[in-house]
Parts: C-alpha cells; sequence; structure tokens
C-alpha cells in the first residue's frame, strides 16, 4: 500500500467482518490492502461498465414495445 494512504473507518456486520478477516489472513493480506483490492476491482469493472455504454452509445433506441413485437415475429416468445 502507498504511502500517501488516507485512513477510512468502515463499519460491517460482524459476520462479514469475521469472514473478511479470515479471507485476509488466509491471503496473507491486511484487511486494509483487502479492501483496497476490493474497491480497486470494483472501480475497473465500474471503468469497462461504462467504457462498453459508451462503445453503444450510437445505436438506434428501440422502444420495449418493438422488442416484444421483433422477439414475437421472429418466434423467440
Amino acid at each position: 500500500m502507498s504511502n500517501l494512504s488516507k485512513r477510512s473507518t468502515v463499519y460491517f456486520e460482524p459476520d462479514i467482518h469475521q469472514a473478511l478477516k479470515m479471507r485476509a489472513a488466509s491471503a496473507h493480506l491486511s484487511v486494509s490492502e483487502l479492501i483496497d483490492e476490493a474497491v480497486r476491482l470494483l472501480m475497473r469493472e465500474d471503468q469497462e461498465d461504462l467504457a462498453a455504454v459508451s462503445a453503444r452509445a450510437n445505436e438506434p433506441d428501440i422502444s420495449y414495445e418493438d422488442l416484444l413485437n421483433d422477439l414475437k415475429s421472429h418466434g423467440k416468445i
């Protein structure tokens, strides 16, 4: 973890906290390192999701009714 890390307080339900401590110990990490890793993973996934949405921004819109009609016409429903 960086020397420029910021301190924060996070509250967990007792069972979740126990599981988190056990997971951190089994991975030879501190709870802080494990949480930092999890948050970074979550943000990377968000970035990938936003990129996927952006890549599809120019696709034509279709109404729900039109979608259902298309599915019906192709024997999907």
